[in-house]
């Protein structure tokens, strides 16, 4: 979305081509990625709007990594432009394989805190997914 481990910053416009060529192809929505998590506030807001020019935020979502602890931040942004799918994982689990230190995803408890604190109605059981959270960690710390 904003940056990549393998050619820095990405330039708006770019993406826009990109999803463009999505859309043309079919494509419902378009997930934009910051995959390395190296996004602000500021650069999120600068590449959706840019996008936004030409394809409407009902055919986005947005999906932030938590490397640098701004994701929730970025999504944000996303929201008070009008993007309602966002991308998560319980527990911030994941990372990316491809993408030299790609840290987990953003917690879905963390995502549906602030979707909730937004009196965004999710339909979902945020006590339910901190349970499956707590779970699903101690099992990857402690596997046998």
């Amino acid at each position: 979305m904003v940056g990549c481990p393998y050619e820095g910053e990405i330039d708006p416009l770019m993406v826009l081509k990109v999803a463009k060529q999505l859309i043309a192809m079919g494509c419902y929505e378009i997930s934009l990625g910051d995959t390395i998590g190296v996004g602000t506030s500021e650069s999120t807001k600068k590449m959706l709007e840019c996008i936004m020019k030409e394809i409407p935020a009902d055919k986005l979502a947005i999906h932030c990594h938590d490397t640098y602890g701004r994701a929730i931040e970025n999504i944000n942004t996303a929201l008070e432009l009008g993007i309602r799918v966002v991308d998560s994982s319980v527990a911030g689990l994941g990372g990316c394989p491809y993408a030299d230190g790609a840290t987990g995803n953003v917690a879905t408890e963390k995502v549906l805190s602030v979707l909730h604190d937004n009196n965004m109605d999710t339909g979902v059981d945020i006590d339910a997914i901190v349970d499956i959270g707590n779970w699903i960690s101690h099992y990857v710390n402690n596997p046998t």
